[in-house]
């Protein structure tokens, strides 16, 4: 950290109040981010930590067209649920406030308004779909259509979801509104347009050259970004749900959400700190660090930074550190799938158990890649080492001290070469966990704080004062006295990162409180300090809870599958002179291969009889490569070549797909030729 800082404004990525918190927003972004701020705490360091929910953009209109309310209908109850449960998990922000707030909307209204008066924007008018039943202009996601690429219907105006094809609206085959089902038509609107261009120097100089310590997949994602060349950005957008773009001639248009969200860190920063927040936000000595997913990336680190430069007199943030994505039992998380683990159905299943899902989440951190959760793993890390390990140790030490020595801290007596071996293995404990919290690896400093409850397993273990006990009491009370010391200094090292267990200890040791500082002492503990009962920090998990988890998410599977499969409507009738036109053949796969920076392209050489030919299918996440080579499949060759990224595909290999849009191979029962016609 640069010395000349003298405060951390710490930020976390506003969740949109459409749904509840799951663990991949956990593991992500929250978790890592508390961790980050107790440790500063600790540490005496002045710190403010900002949250708040995204109550602005296209799905929030979604989900309350969807139930049949409004949108402040929905962004209230959903606030509300997320706020709370952020609250009984720990995370423990200084202000947890709302986009729809009375401070954000005057505050980001003055932002555009500033930009807009220092000439920081263009005006562009262009064409955009119009639903004229509705009489509204249409959100990408208020369009359908035919994919033009895999040719699925249902596909959206910014994305397809059976191909993983990005879109615009104007690619889709046969558009009609999600409103009013009426084909909508091309209408002139003007937007506002943040020109990222006019800042690419300077952004490329401050990222690429002043700040090459952030994350691999940070830097990496800004210089591609930076790499391709940036474009202007439009600031507003064709809505009736927003914060009103504050211009004349701006009727009927919002903020767009991107703009209007990351002023609401500095917001929620001025409805806490109504006469000191600028001091947060525009101070020099301010350090601010952002905490998001690898979704925002660009957003903290090129676009905002862009707005803030605009402005004028704002600081920009100094690290974002971004994690990768956290899958659950090897699929992606889903909202619209509800393949999740919800924070606040955790919260009543497992009440007590905050910092067990804590942990776990720490131990699993996406921190490079993505990760994943498995209920077994969750419950093995718990039975084994939370509970057999920290818990273990620290009800050994306690139980023991209050056996032999009515539960006051012994003598520390003479001490032996494998005491003085013990001590130095944690002595420096806090200069390890603080090497890797400074540079925001978590995983690695949990684990370091695990090694010391290890430390104090095996030296109790070792030791065995129950059996010395019967010999020599003054060896007793100097091997007690060494396991206080450790535990003492386990309810430092945990303290970030499992808060309610660390307190629960320290009610156990009969301390209120310990210092950073202190971690790595041998004396925190002084003789004849009285120690309260022993209570069990952690409690075993059995089978059965851990069943009852995973047989909910066979279930909701196989929900979405019943829910999901229904045949596809069948296509206006042809002739069969257009059927022959088609010409399908069996082809073998003979080499396969991922398409660099996508995840579900594969790039395959397909063995067609009459050649061998490149195909490009959207198939990565249904089919490893290695697995695709030498299987037979219908190719249809006499399809134009397309180019995907830079890759020019001469064909289509035909696939059925299950009710979650999973790809299966249709193969001939047995072997046969290459460029044996189907027909």
């Amino acid at each position: 950290m640069n010395k000349n800082f003298k405060r951390t404004t710490v930020t976390t990525a506003l969740p949109y109040a459409n749904g509840p918190v799951h663990i991949g927003h956990l593991a992500g972004v929250y978790v890592p981010a508390d961790i980050y701020v107790r440790y500063l705490r600790l540490k005496g360091q002045e710190v403010l930590f900002i949250g708040g929910s995204d109550e602005h953009g296209v799905p929030i209109t979604i989900r309350a067209r969807k139930e049949g309310c409004t949108p402040q209908d929905v962004v209230d109850r959903y606030h509300n649920l997320i706020k709370k449960s952020f609250e009984e998990f720990g995370i423990s922000f200084d202000v947890y406030s709302r986009t729809t707030s009375d401070t954000h909307h005057h505050l980001a209204s003055d932002f555009f308004k500033t930009l807009y008066e220092k000439g920081e924007f263009i005006e562009k008018t262009s064409q955009q779909y119009y639903d004229e039943e509705a009489k509204t202009f249409l959100a990408d996601r208020y369009i359908t259509g035919e994919c033009p690429h895999c040719h699925a219907e249902g596909a959206y105006g910014d994305q397809c979801e059976k191909c993983g094809s990005t879109l615009s609206p104007t690619d889709l085959i046969n558009p009609k509104s999600t409103i009013s089902g009426s084909k909508p038509v091309m209408k002139e609107t003007k937007h506002w347009y943040l020109p990222l261009d006019k800042h690419e120097s300077w952004l490329r100089q401050w990222i690429l050259e002043d700040h090459k310590e952030w994350r691999p997949n940070v830097y990496g994602q800004c210089k591609s970004w930076l790499d391709v060349g940036l474009q202007p950005r439009a600031v507003s957008r064709d809505l009736d749900w927003g914060i009103p773009v504050p211009v004349e001639g701006a009727e009927g248009k919002v903020l767009y959400v991107w703009f209007d969200a990351p002023i609401g860190y500095i917001s929620n920063t001025k409805e806490l700190l109504p006469d000191s927040w600028e001091k947060w936000w525009k101070d020099p000595e301010t350090r601010l660090v952002h905490f998001i997913g690898k979704d925002n990336i660009v957003f903290h680190c090129i676009v905002f930074p862009a707005m803030l430069k605009a402005e004028g007199s704002y600081i920009l943030p100094d690290n974002v550190p971004s994690n990768e994505f956290l899958n659950l039992e090897d699929d992606k998380i889903s909202t619209s799938r509800n393949w999740a683990v919800w924070l606040h159905e955790y919260l009543v299943d497992f009440p007590g158990k905050q910092d067990v899902l804590r942990y776990v989440l720490t131990a699993n951190a996406p921190e490079t890649k993505d990760n994943n959760f498995t209920w077994k793993d969750f419950q093995a890390r718990n039975n084994n080492e939370l509970v057999a390990v920290f818990g273990n140790f620290i009800n050994r030490a306690i139980v023991l001290t209050h056996k032999y020595f009515d539960g006051k801290v012994p003598a520390l007596g003479q001490l032996s070469e494998y005491d003085q071996a013990t001590i130095q293995e944690f002595v420096d404990v806090k200069k390890t966990l603080e090497e890797y919290l400074d540079v925001f690896r978590f995983r690695d400093a949990q684990k370091e704080a695990m090694n010391l409850a290890r430390i104090g397993n095996k030296y109790l273990a070792d030791t065995e004062p129950w059996k010395l006990a019967k010999t020599d009491m003054n060896r007793v009370a100097t091997i007690m006295n060494i396991s206080l010391q450790i535990a003492a200094n386990l309810a430092i090292a945990f303290d970030p990162f499992l808060p309610f267990s660390a307190a629960k200890l320290r009610n156990m040791l009969n301390i209120d409180s310990f210092t950073w500082e202190s971690l790595g002492s041998t004396d925190l503990l002084a003789e004849g300090h009285a120690l309260q009962a022993a209570e069990l920090l952690f409690e075993k998990i059995e089978d059965s809870a851990i069943d009852a988890q995973i047989q909910r998410l066979l279930d909701t599977k196989k929900a979405n599958e019943q829910a999901a499969w229904q045949p596809q409507a069948a296509k206006e009738d042809i002739q069969f002179e257009d059927f022959t036109k088609l010409d399908i053949r069996i082809g073998t796969i003979l080499e396969a291969k991922p398409v660099p920076k996508t995840s579900k392209l594969m790039q395959l050489l397909v063995d067609t009889g009459l050649d061998k030919r490149t195909i490009v299918s959207g198939v990565s996440e249904s089919f490893k490569p290695e697995d695709m080579i030498g299987k037979q499949v219908p190719v249809l060759i006499n399809l134009k070549p397309r180019s995907f990224r830079g890759i020019e595909s001469h064909g289509m290999i035909l696939y059925p797909s299950d009710a979650e849009g999973k790809y299966l191979l249709m193969s001939p029962e047995r072997e046969v030729r290459p460029g044996t016609v189907l027909a």
